[in-house]
């Protein structure tokens, strides 16, 4: 991987591609991204680039991750993420990573925590059928049978029942970026990314498997 970055959501619009085509997009604040620390195979084991991103008070980060930010002489940042780029190397501590490392046609991964829903019945956390709504049913949104009789006398595991929905770490594969802002550090990319407003995206290049 030579290409990563990291982002806050902001949000859903649509744009027009040049043959008239409306393209549904998410807006990415990429960066910029400070380097904070360079880690090679000699002195880490593994090549590795470590950045921080949004700036924040000084207060709001305990003593150990203040003196990460002192000893690379970088203000403090709200998050403090490693990427395992493969040109580690060329990068030097204080280099800012801005959007502009992508360009329009890339395809890319998005990561991020889905929004929570708290507590949720089967019928809208797994999408299953529901019960006659007629009056008397007694049956409307219940997730049916929970399967057994005597043999095997259990519920099975992995069956859809109620409960935490949410909340998770999610990836998206393969989006397309539509649109590099490099003034005002935006990606813009085609589809939905996880994740609610101002969240915090991971951005990285998508690898294609090899065959």
């Amino acid at each position: 991987m030579k290409k990563a970055i990291l982002a806050t959501k902001v949000g859903m619009t649509q744009i027009f591609a040049e043959n008239g085509e409306l393209v549904p997009v998410t807006v990415l604040q990429a960066g910029p991204c400070v380097v904070t620390q360079v880690k090679t195979e000699e002195t880490d084991g593994y090549n590795a680039v470590q950045v921080g991103f949004s700036d924040i008070r000084e207060k709001l980060v305990n003593k150990p991750v203040k003196g990460q930010f002192d000893k690379a002489g970088v203000a403090v940042k709200r998050y403090l993420r490693e990427f395992r780029f493969d040109n580690a190397s060329d990068y030097n501590v204080k280099d800012e990573i801005k959007a502009d490392i992508f360009a329009v046609g890339d395809k890319v991964d998005a990561t991020a925590v889905s929004k929570g829903k708290g507590f949720q019945g089967a019928v809208k956390r797994y999408g299953q059928h529901r019960g006659p709504m007629k009056h008397g049913s007694k049956f409307h949104r219940h997730q049916g049978s929970n399967g057994s009789a005597t043999t095997p006398g259990r519920v099975f595991k992995g069956k859809g029942m109620p409960g935490h929905m949410g909340s998770v770490q999610r990836t998206v594969e393969n989006l397309e970026v539509v649109k590099v802002d490099a003034e005002n550090n935006l990606l813009l990319v085609k589809g939905s990314v996880p994740g609610p407003k101002k969240s915090l995206v991971t951005i990285k290049e998508t690898v294609k498997a090899a065959r």
